[in-house]
C-alpha cells in the first residue's frame, strides 16, 4: 500500500473516531448550562435530554474506540527506531482500555439524572447522581494515568528528534491542543454549544492531531513516510 494511501486511510479513521467520541460528547451534554448542584455538567438542560441520545452516546463509543485504534496505531510507523516503535505501541494498547469505561460513567450518571428528574424523583436527582459521581469519581485519575503516557511520550519521541517530523511539532501534542482548547472554551460566554464544546475537548484535540500528523505537517524533508 502506497504511504500516501495508508496515510489518508489513517486520516479517516481518526476523524471518524473523533466524530463518534465527539458527537456522543455532544449527544449527552448540549443542552442548558443552568445547574444547581456542586457538579456544573449535572445541567438542568442534560436533566430534559431524551434516553436516545444517551443510548445512541453510548453505542457510538465502540465503532470510535475501534477507528481512534486504528489511527493511533498507524502513528507508531512515524517513529524512526523500532525499539521506541514497540514503547510506544505498548503504552497506546494500555492507554485504550479506559476510554470507554470513562465515557460509561459519565453516560450512566447523566442518563439517570433525566430519568429521575422526568419520572417524578426530580427533587432526588441531584443528590442521588452527585453521590453516585462521587464514588466512582477515582475512575478519572486512574483512566488519566492509563491515558496520557503514551501522549506524553509521544511529546518525547518529537522533541528529541525520534519521529519523521521536526521537533517543533512536539507542540502540536494532543495535550497541547487540548490546553489551547481550554483556555478558548474559558473565553466562551455560558452556554449550550460551551458545555458541549468543553465535554468534547479531548477528541476536538485528537481531531486536529491526526490531521496535522498524517498530512505530514512538519516533516523532515529528507526523511519518508513509512
Amino acid at each position: 500500500m502506497k504511504n500516501s494511501t495508508k496515510n489518508t486511510l489513517a486520516l479517516v479513521c481518526g476523524i471518524l473516531g473523533c466524530l463518534c467520541f465527539g458527537g456522543g460528547d455532544y449527544l449527552m451534554m448540549y443542552g442548558s448550562p443552568d445547574h444547581a448542584g456542586k457538579i456544573v455538567w449535572l445541567t438542568s438542560g442534560t436533566a430534559q435530554i431524551p434516553q436516545w441520545r444517551y443510548i445512541l452516546a453510548m453505542a457510538l463509543a465502540f465503532p470510535g474506540i475501534i477507528f481512534y485504534g486504528a489511527a493511533l496505531f498507524s502513528a507508531q510507523d512515524f517513529i524512526t527506531e523500532e525499539k521506541h516503535k514497540k514503547i510506544y505501541h505498548y503504552l497506546n494498547a494500555f492507554g485504550l482500555t479506559p476510554w470507554i469505561s470513562l465515557h460509561l460513567i459519565y453516560v450512566v450518571i447523566l442518563s439517570l439524572f433525566a430519568w429521575l428528574s422526568n419520572n417524578g424523583f426530580s427533587s432526588d436527582a441531584l443528590n442521588i447522581c452527585e453521590n453516585l459521581f462521587a464514588n466512582f469519581s477515582w475512575l478519572i485519575p486512574l483512566s488519566e494515568a492509563l491515558m496520557l503516557p503514551v501522549f506524553i511520550y509521544w511529546f518525547y519521541l518529537q522533541i528529541s528528534g525520534k519521529t519523521v517530523f521536526k521537533k517543533s511539532m512536539a507542540f502540536t501534542n494532543v495535550l497541547v491542543i487540548f490546553g489551547v482548547l481550554k483556555l478558548v472554551s474559558l473565553l466562551m460566554p455560558q452556554s449550550a454549544f460551551r458545555l458541549a464544546f468543553t465535554n468534547g475537548l479531548m477528541s476536538e484535540s485528537m481531531a486536529i492531531w491526526f490531521m496535522l500528523i498524517f498530512t505530514g505537517v512538519g516533516k523532515k524533508k529528507y526523511e519518508k513516510l513509512c
